[in-house]
């Protein structure tokens, strides 16, 4: 397998999650900066132009973080970071695109359409007048969260995928100007347990 890693928390979201399986996976650097992403010969890899893509032994190319998590999951199934049964799956798969839905579209959308609005204005359609608005709905995601956590991980008692692309969003917003705010005191020791990871700075 190789994966077609670039800057950015969703590379960094399987990064991570390789690191949690303990596989070892050679990578291939795109260069978002320059573009690289957006023009041949990457896009014949991944015509949507975005980064990661995890391209398999028989040729098949695997897009989308979680698409890609899930496919890393089935050919390696321990320490299972989705779930061992049916019941454990669906509810990491619940609290995963709650965490998406909630908190890391806003808050990537946020800083695309602001902090990083001269890098993607040319290669998407960008709405800089949403973007405090979409930075409110990330925060307002967050408290949400804060307040319904049960247990030491976002989807309990097991840490899963969920954490994962949590943290790397929001590792990636405090960098951005969307700082965690202290008042949220459960995310904010949750994110201390998810730093303190292995696999939190293996991916860095």
């Amino acid at each position: 397998m190789k994966l077609y890693n670039s800057i950015g928390p969703n590379p960094r979201v399987v990064k991570m999650f390789l690191a949690e399986k303990g596989l070892d996976v050679e990578r291939i650097e795109v260069d978002l900066r320059a573009g690289e992403n957006r023009r041949e010969p990457f896009l014949a890899v991944n015509p949507a132009g975005q980064t990661p893509a995890l391209a398999l032994e028989s040729g098949a190319v695997v897009t989308e973080v979680t698409a890609i998590c899930e496919y890393l999951e089935e050919i390696t199934p321990n320490p299972p970071l989705i779930g061992t049964n049916a019941e454990e799956r669906a509810n990491t798969r619940m609290w995963t695109r709650r965490v998406d839905l909630k908190v890391c579209e806003p808050l990537a959308n946020g800083f695309r359409f602001a902090e990083g609005l001269a890098m993607f204005e040319p290669r998407m359609l960008c709405v800089p007048e949403a973007a405090p608005g979409l930075k409110a709905m990330a925060q307002d995601g967050v408290a949400w969260l804060d307040a319904n956590m049960v247990g030491p991980w976002v989807a309990g008692g097991r840490f899963t995928l969920a954490d994962i692309l949590l943290f790397a969003f929001l590792d990636f917003g405090g960098a951005v100007g969307q700082p965690l705010d202290p008042k949220f005191a459960r995310i904010g020791d949750w994110f201390a347990r998810v730093k303190a990871r292995p696999s939190a700075a293996a991916s860095a």
